[in-house]
């Protein structure tokens, strides 16, 4: 397989807008979010609850609940075709065949009248051509490959008959079976232990190895984004405030709130009893309510480097000096903070 780097985008998403209709007028979720990704590669999404991850993977798919929400603007380009201007029809052969996604919550997930395997057998029939036998032993297979215990009986149980790691893992298995060309995992193994977390990304990369698939991983774990990631793309508030690659975003982070999120995570050892402990960093505040964003940057109430024109101006997204090398020139590592206006750094575009 060709390394990342070398292939053309597989999907690029350009300036996405996503809105609601509340009783308090329009509700601004996503606000022109752009990032791309090419084939055989993990683009992780981290960021705190509320700032559009979920929303995100969800619009590439054209599953905004609608009323009250709708994609009010920007471009989902697969493989150069638009998806936001496809029919119903074909998003119906996109979805579960070439983008699959697997769900953060695999109890609404899962429809509790059928059974597990039929499930899984559904998409193999509907997509891959598949007889209901050879759908039937491929669910099995994709069961045991997910490490579900007994697969041949687990096949003809019902998601209530099972427990929610089970359950989370007959979802990452529905969303494999059709082997598709892009995978979008919301928080895949929330609900799993660490062995069974290892399996799961062994299983990813192996699919990555043998058909090239991309992988969009949402996580809040920034442990898998080290172990998973090729690049990472940080959002707050609806907007994307910074991408590179994982060794850039990790290993030199430009936006202030990149730098908190890594300064939050506890060390190693750093709990031994008998050890004079310093008390484990935060960000102040929360995430700002949508009514709350204002005209400036989403992040200057709780930012320690906030100056006055956080307050007034949208900073666009620098690009920075790296001396990690980028695995492709056209996404270099950029972060939407003006504390790299000066001196004038080479501005990309306008911050996703």
């Amino acid at each position: 397989m060709p390394a990342p780097s070398s292939n053309p985008p597989l999907l690029r998403v350009q300036d996405l807008h996503v809105e609601f209709r509340t009783r308090r007028g329009q509700a601004q979720v996503l606000n022109g979010v752009d990032f791309e990704i090419r084939g055989g590669e993990t683009l992780c999404v981290v960021g705190e609850s509320g700032c559009g991850k979920s929303m995100t993977a969800l619009a590439l798919l054209r599953l905004i609940p609608s009323p009250p929400g709708r994609i009010s603007g920007g471009r989902v380009l697969f493989q150069d075709e638009d998806l936001l201007k496809a029919g119903e029809a074909r998003m119906r052969e996109v979805r579960g065949n070439r983008i699959s996604m697997i769900f953060q919550e695999p109890m609404t997930s899962l429809n509790p009248v059928f059974t597990v395997g039929d499930q899984i057998a559904e998409s193999l029939q509907l997509h891959a051509g598949m007889n209901v036998h050879a759908a039937r032993m491929r669910a099995i297979e994709m069961l045991r490959q997910v490490g579900i215990p007994a697969p041949e009986r687990r096949v003809d149980e019902y998601p209530h008959q099972l427990s929610g790691g089970m359950r989370q893992r007959v979802m990452i298995a529905m969303a494999l079976a059709c082997r598709p060309d892009i995978l979008i995992a919301d928080e895949p193994t929330t609900a799993l232990d660490v062995t069974v977390q290892a399996q799961i990304f062994d299983l990813l990369r192996e699919l990555q190895r043998e058909k090239g698939t991309a992988i969009l991983l949402i996580t809040h774990d920034m442990g898998a984004v080290a172990e998973m990631a090729d690049r990472v793309m940080v959002m707050y508030a609806g907007r994307v405030i910074e991408q590179g690659t994982a060794a850039q975003v990790l290993g030199e982070p430009g936006h202030p709130y990149t730098r908190g999120l890594i300064e939050c995570l506890p060390e190693l050892g750093s709990s031994a009893i008998g050890e004079d402990r310093e008390a484990l960093p935060e960000i102040p505040g929360m995430v700002p309510s949508i009514w709350e964003l204002g005209s400036g940057c989403a992040f200057r109430e709780r930012c320690p480097h906030a100056m006055e024109r956080c307050a007034t101006e949208v900073p666009p997204m620098f690009e920075l000096p790296s001396a990690f090398v980028p695995l492709h020139a056209a996404m270099p590592h950029g972060a939407a903070c003006w504390l790299h206006a000066a001196p004038q750094p080479h501005k990309l575009r306008e911050a996703a």
